[in-house]
């Protein structure tokens, strides 16, 4: 996409501005995003939402728009607030903009004086980005999961996903050795997990909540030392699911030092020490309206979400790269490979995973 057609879209939330300027920003996977500047000094993102991810987008900003009202009716201790980025109106008073291709936009705050963080330094860090999923979890528990839509129907799914895979991988022919045979294989061999969740949602034992949906942590904003976290963005996926989703993502992202790419597979691994302080921090926030059916869950997603990620990486490889945006060819294989090989660490060490959740939710 051209950056024209980004400053034209940005003109439809700040007009009459000869200075305006709209450059790419970030490296999300999904949205087209920029960082609008004006001539005043104000700093806007700016989201061109992908229609393929979102069907249906005004329900992304409804969702945004029901969420933002809801929690800012919240307290927060003034000096541990957890922000999010509120949504800007265009000058016709929608708060997007279509343009004349179908194109979607949004504005949304731009957070200043802080910084994203793509590896985890140390324990206190993990601490933080617990406290930051537990504060939001929190401050929505008690918005009725109904008041929201599904963004992406199916979403974190996992059987669906995993149905997905096999028609990919029926017509993926003969298979050459290296990450794909592994990555086929080690899919093949785990059928047996992907119905964990959502078996225990029909049966009732885990309750829709109001859930971030895309809890990574490049979506925490640090402060500009890296301390504490001070903000959590893209609410694209808000929207009912289970908190599973959302902590198994969460650790998935931030407990695997090796990173989502990695240049050899193998290197990623699951750390303990970093998912116990995440625990920790979360579990601080949370621990007043989590039921003990969910506290017994978690270790199960913990090792599901990255196996379902990694499913969705492989199966896009297999359809030619048709959803993620990739940087070669080959791209979406080395993410799954990685997803797998992480969700491998998380199998060695599911026994002291169990044991420590049990401790942490009892303390």
């Amino acid at each position: 996409m051209t950056n024209s057609l980004a400053l034209r879209a940005a003109q439809a939330f700040v007009p009459d501005d000869p200075g305006l300027s709209a450059e790419p920003y970030g490296q999300g996977l999904i949205n087209d995003t920029y960082i609008v500047k004006a001539s005043d000094g104000r700093r806007l993102i700016l989201q061109r939402l992908n229609r393929q991810a979102f069907p249906q987008p005004e329900r992304v900003q409804a969702n945004l728009r029901a969420l933002l009202a809801h929690v800012a009716a919240r307290p927060q201790n003034p000096g541990r607030r957890l922000n999010l980025p509120g949504t800007h109106l265009a000058v016709d008073g929608a708060d997007h903009f279509t343009d004349d291709d179908g194109g979607f936009w949004r504005a949304l705050d731009f957070i200043g004086g802080t910084r994203c963080i793509t590896k985890l330094e140390n324990t206190a860090q993990a601490g933080e980005v617990g406290f930051a999923l537990g504060r939001f979890h929190a401050l929505v528990h008690d918005l009725p999961a109904d008041r929201l839509q599904a963004t992406r129907e199916g979403f974190h799914q996992t059987p669906m996903y995993y149905e997905r895979f096999r028609a990919a991988a029926a017509h993926a022919g003969d298979t050459p050795d290296g990450d794909l045979r592994f990555c086929l294989d080690f899919a093949n061999q785990r059928d047996d997990i992907v119905d964990a969740l959502e078996s225990a949602r029909r049966a009732g034992k885990l309750p829709l909540r109001v859930i971030h949906g895309d809890p990574k942590l490049d979506n925490l904003l640090f402060d500009e030392r890296g301390e504490r976290v001070v903000a959590l963005i893209d609410l694209d996926t808000a929207q009912p699911g289970l908190v599973h989703y959302d902590l198994g993502d969460c650790l998935r992202s931030a407990c695997n030092p090796a990173g989502e790419s990695p240049e050899d597979p193998r290197a990623a691994r699951f750390d303990l020490d970093l998912c116990r302080a995440i625990l920790q921090g979360y579990l601080h926030e949370t621990r007043g309206f989590l039921t003990g059916e969910e506290l017994q869950l978690l270790p199960v997603a913990a090792r599901l979400i990255p196996f379902e990620l990694g499913l969705r990486f492989l199966t896009d490889h297999l359809n030619g790269d048709r959803y993620f945006k990739v940087a070669y060819r080959g791209h979406n294989l080395l993410r799954a490979a990685t997803q797998f090989r992480l969700t491998e660490s998380i199998e060695g060490q599911l026994d002291r995973l169990t044991v420590m959740v049990g401790e942490l939710a009892r303390a």
